[in-house]
Order: C-alpha cells, then sequence, then structure tokens
C-alpha cells in the first residue's frame, strides 16, 4: 500500500538531546526502508527550553512543540509517547501516557529503582488489555549482527551454553575535570556505568543466550569522588574560574559475575573509565557444540567458531553480516556495505510499529525491563555487601 493510503501513527518524543536525535531519527527515516501497516508522522517534539526546543524541533522534522509532556496526552493527533528523557521521569511519563491509552517506547533502563519499574510493568500489563503496547529501548538486541547471534543460538549452532562474557568499555569521563553531568548523579541516573551501560550488556547477553540471570557478586568503584560543576566548568572555558565541585554520587565501573538459568556462567565489566575505548560493547558466549564472539565497534561483524567441524581446520571465522538474509539488513544496501549506531534505532521503532499494527507485545517489554532492573540492584547490593552472592527475584509474567 502506497505510504499516502497508510493510516497515520502520531508520534510525540520527550528529549531532544542525545536520544532525543536518535530516536527523531529513526522515526524520520524508517517509512523510507520498512514497509510499515502504518505511517509514522512526527507530531511533536517535547523540551522545557522553548527555544531550544523550536531548534531542535526544526532541525530534525517535527511538526511542532510542547514544553510540556502532559500536553501530549490531551493530543488526538499522537498515538505514541516515545520517551527519552533521564531515568527520574521515566515512570512518570510512562504511567500517564498508558493510562492516557498512548503506546509508549521508553529508554533504558526502564527506571531509576526496581519499585518504579515495577509500577510501570503493572501499568503495561494493564494498558495491554486494551490495546496498548509498550516496549524498552535496548536497542543493541537489534543490531544485525546481535540479532544474528541470538537467531545462531535458537537453533543450537552453540549447544549447551557454558560462558557468557560481556564487556561494555568507555572512556568519557576518564579526566577527572569532565564535568558533573546529570549521568554521574544519582538521583537523575539511578546508577553510574553500571545502569547507563551495564543495562545493555545484561539485557544483550540475556537476548542472545535466551537464559535469564538468577544471582551475582558484584563490585563497583567509583574513581574520582568529585568533579567540577556544570556551571563552574562553562565559566572556566569563557576565562574564568573553576573552583565548585559535586559529589560524584554513582558507581564508574561495575564488575559482577552471575549464574544463568539454563546453567552457564557469565561475567560482566562496565566502565567509563577504560581508555581508549570508545563503545566497545563486546559479547562472546562459549557453548558446547560452538562460540560466537561480537564487539560494537566492528558492529557489521560476528564471529563464529564451529566446535563440530574437523579440528585440523577449525577455528573462528568472520561472518560479515550485511547479507539480504540476514536480520534486518535486506532493508537497506547491496551486500557489504555497511550499516551504523543510528540504523538500531531505525529498527527498533520499526519493530515497534509493527507490533503495534498486528496487535501484538513488542520486546522486549517493560516486564524484561524490569528483570534487568533487578539484576542492576542485585549488583549494587551486592557491591554494598562486599561482593556476596545475592539472588535475583523471578520477574512474573505481567
Amino acid at each position: 500500500m502506497p505510504d499516502h493510503q497508510k493510516p497515520a501513527l502520531g508520534v510525540g518524543v520527550v528529549g531532544y538531546a542525545f536520544m532525543g536525535r536518535a530516536h527523531s531519527q529513526a522515526w524520520r527515516n524508517v517509512g523510507a526502508f520498512f514497509d510499515l501497516p502504518y505511517r509514522p508522522v512526527m507530531a511533536a517534539l517535547v523540551g522545557r527550553s522553548r527555544p531550544a526546543v523550536d531548534e531542535a524541533a526544526a532541525r530534525m522534522g517535527w511538526a511542532s512543540v510542547e514544553t510540556d509532556w502532559k500536553a501530549l496526552l490531551r493530543r488526538d493527533d499522537v498515538q505514541v509517547i516515545d520517551v527519552c528523557t533521564p531515568g527520574d521521569s521515566h515512570a512518570e511519563i510512562a504511567v500517564a501516557a498508558l493510562e492516557a491509552g498512548k503506546h509508549v517506547l521508553c529508554e533504558k533502563p526502564l527506571a531509576n529503582t526496581v519499585a518504579e519499574a515495577e509500577a510501570m510493568a503493572a501499568a503495561a500489563a494493564q494498558a495491554r488489555e486494551r490495546g496498548v503496547r509498550s516496549m524498552v529501548a535496548f536497542n543493541y538486541r537489534r543490531v544485525p549482527a546481535v540479532a544474528l547471534a541470538h537467531r545462531m543460538v535458537a537453533e543450537g549452532r552453540l549447544g549447551q551454553i557454558r560462558h557468557v562474557r560481556a564487556q561494555y568499555l568507555q572512556d568519557w569521563i576518564a579526566d577527572p575535570e569532565f564535568p558533573l553531568v546529570w549521568r554521574l548523579q544519582r538521583d537523575k541516573a539511578g546508577s553510574g556505568a553500571l545502569g547507563d551501560i551495564g543495562a545493555h550488556i545484561i539485557d544483550v547477553a540475556q537476548f542472545v543466550t535466551g537464559d535469564r540471570l538468577v544471582g551475582v557478586s558484584a563490585l563497583t568503584e567509583t574513581f574520582v569522588k568529585e568533579r567540577p560543576l556544570a556551571e563552574a566548568s562553562a565559566g572556566l572555558a569563557a576565562g574564568g574560574s573553576a573552583t565548585a565541585r559535586g559529589e560524584v554520587s554513582v558507581d564508574d565501573a561495575a564488575l559482577f559475575i552471575g549464574r544463568l538459568d539454563g546453567g552457564g556462567l557469565a561475567s560482566f565489566e562496565a566502565t567509563r573509565f577504560a581508555t581508549g575505548r570508545k563503545n566497545s560493547l563486546r559479547l562472546e558466549v562459549n557453548g558446547s557444540a560452538g562460540s560466537l564472539a561480537f564487539d560494537f565497534e566492528a558492529m557489521n561483524e560476528l564471529w563464529f567458531h564451529d566446535n563440530t567441524v574437523d579440528p585440523d581446520t577449525a577455528g573462528f571465522r568472520r561472518i560479515l553480516v550485511t547479507e539480504p538474509t540476514h536480520p534486518y539488513a535486506g532493508a537497506w544496501w547491496p551486500p557489504g556495505h555497511a550499516l551504523g549506531y543510528e540504523h538500531a534505532f531505525t529498527h527498533e521503532v520499526a519493530d515497534f510499529t509493527t507490533a503495534i499494527a498486528d496487535g501484538t507485545d513488542p520486546a522486549p517489554s517493560f516486564a524484561d525491563g524490569l528483570q534487568v532492573q533487578r539484576v542492576l540492584a542485585a549488583v549494587e547490593e551486592s557491591a554494598a555487601g562486599g561482593s556476596g552472592w545475592t539472588a535475583i527475584q523471578t520477574t512474573e509474567a505481567v
């Protein structure tokens, strides 16, 4: 069906910074590459500063702006609310949107606390009975190579899963004079490297293996305890002095081991102090029949070892995940033409839009987001207790 004949799906995005830009790009381009049952319409962009949100909306292609997200609840031209704000506002916005009958796509981690995530999962379950859908934006599971790894494990290519190694390595706050931005404040971010990037590797590891963590033993550390306030850093850039500093109230790095419900052992490392590593999300899965390895800094590649072939010629081989038969890749370019970071968000909104139209439950659900939140809480509890073993509560089906 031509796009102009498809029913419109009005979208409102709350937030226009890093994630707001990524989601805007996805909503703007998804219809050009995926044959969707709806025609996404970029109805409204929300931000607290009117001049700033006006500029962002004009640059990114939004039809209108709001300075209060509650206005989206009253707009008949908005059917989807896409939450791209810091974690301290996720629960309030998502619950209100679901109760108002709006479909919700919410950035990760789902919330700042387990209690908030439980409230969101409960609201999502109630809304689902009225045909209202919700999804957590764990975008890395939409990278074609990660989706292919998931498919290969599901097909039994790795046999019994025995080991999982997951790392997310960045270095953007290694400088102790980097300012105290919101991601370094617990009241806004919930946690530090653990929730910001550790949540991603928890989701990716569980998604690829199909298993869930049932317990962890953890260590966390804050290497730089105080940082310049953002206002002081701006003053220094303007030639002033930067003496005002504030407490870093989140972790800089988290290291933990865990056990999967399928019997495998897992290790996780999340840090924003790995100098030289910019966005290295790494995953290796070892099974009885083979192994898979992935690094996002080479995101179009998946490495596979088949342990069932002749050992004289066995070993890891590189799969370039750009074939039309690979997940998502067929919607884009000829084989060998690489995709980028932004494409994972496009795949995300394509899947979400299709689920809304089909009346199916998109994944990862808010219940999945709650399960990850419980893992994050268990890591913090274990670290606070000196790395003792902490069991993870089972997330009930909602």
